[in-house]
């Protein structure tokens, strides 16, 4: 079978799917603007899904890019059976969509004392922390500056370290008032792209470069640029014109991201950024702020047990919550986001893309041979599987 009939196949399969459950792709490039949906049923893409995987090999497409079509195709059909109708237990779905098992449960405790340390004073942890947070909070009116600000450091150092594929391209930051995440990266033309910001979320001075850098540089928007001229453009790899979300290939996306402003600065990251956001008029304790916040992202592993409370566990709402507020140290109005995104059927797993996929994207910019950024380059200029990651880390 010719290469291009199964990266064409593969690539009607993944929009069909898009079009049977809005938000499946997350990102779509080339010409894929005209194709126009067969109106698939789920369980007519489950058959098609499972025969395209049975001719892949026979593609001639390598070993890599092989291996990276037949996770993706598995992780289609896995979704289209819960579209279905068909009960997929949690464990499963994070297995066959994200390439990873699911992650066990973490111990909170160590990360609580150490915040017990870093924020001394009355009251109870919870109640020092939101204080330190609320101190932190960007005002409103202040938020397209520091966001422009960032934006302008990150990209600049992005292009010192060969991370930016081309020269011709931009990000629109654009604040929106209230929405389910805190925000949110769009392409919207070739090297061009738009970062949707919550003020409502409350953005803090200590997360604003980790929010510039996941969403922009070297986050979604440089990864799409080197996805588009380096795979698709320069070696032709058409099926990563389009990003599927629930899949292993989501999962080292949001995985770099989350790991995007570490590749630029290392965890040393508070003056740095304090002083960006120091000439914006938002001066912080960045050695504070990095401190602290590096205890915060292990707590991020909560929410993955909150997910299997919710969906594998069947616990009541009210029970996540209060696991999300005594675990995740979060306030009333931040569990209750968390809980809304947790409690889409089609999200339950998505938590796991970005703490898993945090951890294995970390351990492989901190191997050893190479720098953070070229180890950057060398995940996104390749078809990689979080199987191949782990491979090479266990090697």
């Amino acid at each position: 079978m010719p290469d291009d009939d199964a990266v064409c196949d593969y690539l009607s399969l993944a929009l069909e799917l898009g079009h049977r459950l809005p938000g499946a792709v997350g990102t779509r490039s080339g010409d894929l603007a005209a194709w126009q949906p067969r109106g698939l049923s789920p369980g007519a893409l489950v058959r098609e899904a499972g025969l395209l995987a049975r001719r892949v090999p026979d593609a001639g497409l390598g070993a890599r890019r092989e291996r990276f079509l037949l996770a993706q195709l598995a992780a289609m059909e896995c979704t289209a059976r819960r579209l279905a109708g068909q009960a997929v237990p949690l464990a499963e779905e994070v297995a066959t969509c994200l390439g990873i098992p699911l992650p066990a449960d973490v111990d909170h405790r160590p990360a609580h004392r150490e915040l017990d340390a870093l924020l001394p004073g009355p009251g109870d942890l919870a109640a020092r922390l939101a204080a330190h947070r609320a101190r932190d909070a960007v005002p409103r009116a202040l938020l397209p500056g520091a966001l422009a600000a960032l934006a302008a450091d990150l990209r600049e150092r992005c292009r010192r370290a060969g991370l930016l594929a081309v020269d011709d391209e931009d990000v629109e930051f654009v604040v929106v008032d209230d929405a389910p995440w805190s925000a949110l990266h769009r392409r919207v033309g070739p090297g061009r792209s738009q970062v949707l910001v919550n003020a409502g979320a409350r953005p803090r001075r200590s997360r604003l470069a980790h929010l510039v850098a996941h969403e922009a540089y070297p986050g979604h928007h440089a990864e799409q640029l080197w996805r588009e001229t380096v795979l698709v453009g320069g070696r032709g790899w058409r099926e990563h014109e389009v990003v599927l979300l629930r899949s292993p290939q989501a999962l080292l996306s949001e995985g770099a991201a989350e790991t995007a402003l570490h590749v630029l600065l290392g965890p040393d990251w508070g003056e740095t950024v304090a002083g960006v956001l120091g000439a914006a008029g938002l001066p912080f304790d960045g050695a504070l702020a990095q401190r602290v916040e590096a205890c915060t992202a292990r707590l991020a592993a909560v929410r993955v047990r909150a997910a299997v409370l919710l969906h594998g566990e069947r616990a009541r709402p009210a029970d996540v919550l209060a696991h999300l507020r005594a675990r995740a140290l979060l306030d009333e109005a931040g569990a209750r986001r968390v809980l809304r995104s947790l409690a889409d059927p089609h999200r339950r797993g998505q938590v796991v893309a970005y703490v898993a996929g945090a951890d294995l994207v970390r351990r492989w910019l901190d191997h050893p041979g190479a720098t953070p950024a070229q180890r950057w380059r060398e995940l996104h200029g390749g078809a990689w599987t979080p199987r191949d990651l782990a491979d090479v880390l266990r090697r």
